[in-house]
């Protein structure tokens, strides 16, 4: 019997292709800081998955600082994020192989992230574009997951049906957005437990996942 493959498997990158959640955490952390709080466990969960932006809203609230510039706290968490992602990123466990597997067998790629531009290019180089036939960043949609438009845009750029492919996300907030989009969703958690759904599979690690089992998801999500 023929396996009818992904139409294009859709990677998120923050917690699921690379460990940056802990170059966040620092970064939100030292903004805290510099506005004379601390961050609270609970305002650091909100934030994971979400954009900048976001981030400096749940920040801001959570010291109580509702007064200070959220343009001057971005900027802040950018330069710590900057500095963090320049260090050098760790590839989460399996994570370039499933990408170099599913490109290998013929399917689409494409990265679909919260994350800035600028960002991506320092946390990846040039191989952003050996690995991703497209990539959609958040400073270039207008509402960040969980909104299903980052996912909907990759989707409309590669001319396939969201409903053909997969996504693989590691949060709430990603797995939300690819699944408003149409997507079937392989989940690995990596910070934060994700709720279960009908179009959600989990994996404990990208290492047990192949194509076929890619496949697999989007059969079972049509």
């Amino acid at each position: 019997m023929t396996v009818q493959l992904p139409a294009a498997v859709l990677f998120d990158m923050d917690g699921t292709l690379v460990d940056s959640e802990p170059v966040w955490d620092d970064a939100l952390q030292e903004l805290a800081r510099w506005l004379g709080g601390e961050l609270s466990a609970a305002a650091r969960v909100a934030t994971v998955g979400t954009n900048v932006d976001v981030s400096v809203g749940i920040v801001h609230a959570d010291v109580g600082r509702p007064d200070a510039d959220p343009l001057v706290s971005a900027e802040r968490v950018y330069a710590g994020a900057l500095a963090g992602f320049a260090a050098g990123l760790v590839w989460r466990p399996g994570a370039r192989e499933l990408v170099e597997t599913v490109r290998t067998a013929g399917i689409r790629t494409a990265l679909v992230t919260n994350t800035q531009r600028a960002l991506v290019r320092v946390a990846f180089g040039p191989v952003v574009d050996e690995l991703f036939d497209v990539s959609v960043c958040g400073d270039e949609v207008w509402q960040p997951k969980p909104h299903p438009e980052p996912y909907a845009t990759a989707a409309a750029l590669l001319g396939v049906d969201p409903a053909d492919t997969v996504a693989v996300e590691d949060s709430p907030t990603g797995a939300a957005s690819a699944e408003a989009a149409g997507c079937a969703v392989l989940v690995v958690p990596v910070e934060l437990p994700v709720p279960a759904s009908p179009r959600r599979t989990f994996a404990a690690s990208l290492t047990e996942v192949g194509v076929a089992d890619l496949a697999e998801l989007v059969r079972r999500a049509a």
